[in-house]
């Protein structure tokens, strides 16, 4: 039976990056960053959420971080030059990104956004982001994300 390949998948294998899709239950309706790392018998360092802010200017930038850490929105706005960034609201999220929460992977979306990983990632030999559907993770090398991508690695969590 042939898997069906999502946005995120099909431009990875356009890139020639490897990866690896790993898939989770969803049934119980625990689609949060620190249940999926569980699910999957993952260590929640390896398994990354992906946030979509704006910022002051007007323009979203993206932050790919550690399931269980939280998003340090002064430096996250600093490691892109603007003055400020908040969250954008749930409900913007498709048409802004053309993902859902739970499946918004930080590969693949409607546009490209500046993005950023936290530095985190790079003392992983693997990490998990959104394969881009809920129940679907893919598994690849800090930096063939950051090749896929086009993103930074800085320090953006709270500590």
């Amino acid at each position: 039976m042939k898997k069906e390949k999502t946005n995120a998948m099909r431009m990875l294998d356009r890139a020639k990056i490897d990866y690896e899709q790993v898939s989770y239950d969803t049934q119980d309706g625990h689609i949060d960053g620190a249940s999926v790392a569980k699910k999957m018998g993952q260590n929640p360092k390896q398994v990354f959420k992906t946030l979509v802010t704006k910022g002051h200017s007007g323009n979203h930038f993206v932050f790919v971080i550690p399931v269980e850490a939280e998003l340090d929105l002064k430096k996250a706005a600093q490691s892109v030059g603007e003055k400020n960034v908040e969250m954008i609201p749930v409900a913007d999220l498709l048409k802004t990104t053309g993902y859902i929460r739970g499946g918004c992977s930080p590969v693949g979306m409607k546009k490209v956004f500046r993005t950023v990983i936290d530095e985190s990632a790079l003392s992983q030999p693997k990490i998990f982001v959104s394969g881009g559907r809920i129940g679907l993770q893919i598994c690849l090398a800090p930096l063939d994300l950051q090749k896929a991508i086009a993103a930074s690695f800085l320090s953006i969590t709270r500590l």
